[in-house]
Formats: structure tokens, C-alpha cells, sequence
């Protein structure tokens, strides 16, 4: 019996390009335990406040979004990683055009 392979994705950003007018939404990872989408956010998009059931990692690849939470606004920029529990009330803005790699944990 062998191993399975390591499940690789070499560039995130080319698989969620910013569409004008539009929220993009791309699943690139659905594995056991765990799910990421790139969200491709142009400039002044809201994603109004809403809930995940499952605990979140918010990491910006480009860009700059502005995520409120728990009554906290935090400027993610690439680079920060923001971790989010099951339930969590949240909203983000695109200050620039930007992605965001969301990984859902557990489930």
C-alpha cells in the first residue's frame, strides 16, 4: 500500500484572480480536516459581518484588508495571519484589491 502524495499548489494567487464587480470565491484545497479558499476582493468590497461554524485562519497574499472582529479592526496586510473561533461575528474590507487565503479547521 502506498503513501498518498503531499497535495501541492504552487500559486494561489493565479488560481483567484480580482474580477471587477465581483466577490470571487475559490475553493483550492479540500482536504481531511481542513478547507482553504482564496477570496478575491476588489477595492472597497465589503463582505458584511457574518459567521463561520468552524475556527478560521485569515492570511492576506496581496493587498490590504481590513477585518473587524470582537470589536477589534485590524489592517491585514501580506505577511499577517489572524485566527478567528468557531462562531466569531466578523466583516472585512478591501482597502486595495486583494486575496485572502481562508482556512477552515476541523469539521
Amino acid at each position: 500500500m502506498s503513501e498518498p502524495a503531499p497535495k501541492v499548489l504552487d500559486d494561489l494567487l493565479a488560481l483567484a484572480p480580482v474580477e471587477e464587480g465581483k466577490l470571487g470565491h475559490h475553493t483550492v484545497l479540500d482536504a481531511d480536516g481542513v478547507r482553504v479558499i482564496v477570496l478575491a476582493f476588489e477595492q472597497g468590497h465589503v463582505l458584511k459581518e457574518h459567521r463561520a461554524p468552524r475556527a478560521l485562519l485569515l492570511q492576506a497574499l496581496d493587498g490590504h484588508l481590513r477585518l473587524t472582529a470582537a470589536g477589534q479592526t485590524v489592517d491585514l496586510r501580506p505577511g499577517g495571519l489572524v485566527h478567528l473561533p468557531p462562531s466569531m461575528p466578523h466583516a472585512v474590507e478591501a482597502v486595495a484589491d486583494s486575496r485572502l487565503s481562508l482556512t477552515l479547521l476541523g469539521g
